[in-house]
C-alpha cells in the first residue's frame, strides 16, 4: 500500500493506493499554519478492514511530526483513532 500527500494552502488529502488503483482518501483543512483539521475518511468498500484508514491517518500523523504540526480530528474514524492511540498523542491539539 502506498499514500500520497496532496497539498496546498487551504486544503489537503492523504490517498492511499493498492496495486496503483486508489483505496481511499483522507481529506483535510488547514486551521491556521500550524494546525490541521481531519475532516473526512473515506476508504472504498472492497478494501474495508485492509488498514486503509489507518495508513493514512499514520501518514498525516508523521507528516504533522515531521513538520511540527498539530491535528484536530473531527471525522469519527480519526476522532476515535486519536482516543484508542496513545501513540498519537503528540500531535493531538489539546
Amino acid at each position: 500500500m502506498e499514500v500520497k500527500q496532496n497539498n496546498d494552502e487551504k486544503h489537503g488529502s492523504f490517498e492511499a493506493f493498492i496495486d496503483g488503483i486508489s483505496a481511499g482518501k483522507m481529506t483535510y483543512t488547514w486551521a491556521g499554519e500550524e494546525r490541521f483539521i481531519i475532516d473526512h475518511t473515506e476508504v472504498k468498500e472492497e478494501n474495508n478492514g485492509k488498514g486503509v484508514g489507518k495508513e493514512m491517518l499514520l501518514a498525516a500523523v508523521g507528516f504533522a511530526r515531521k513538520n511540527g504540526k498539530k491535528i484536530i480530528p473531527l471525522c469519527p474514524f480519526a476522532k476515535a483513532s486519536f482516543q484508542k492511540s496513545e501513540e498519537l498523542q503528540d500531535v493531538l491539539v489539546n
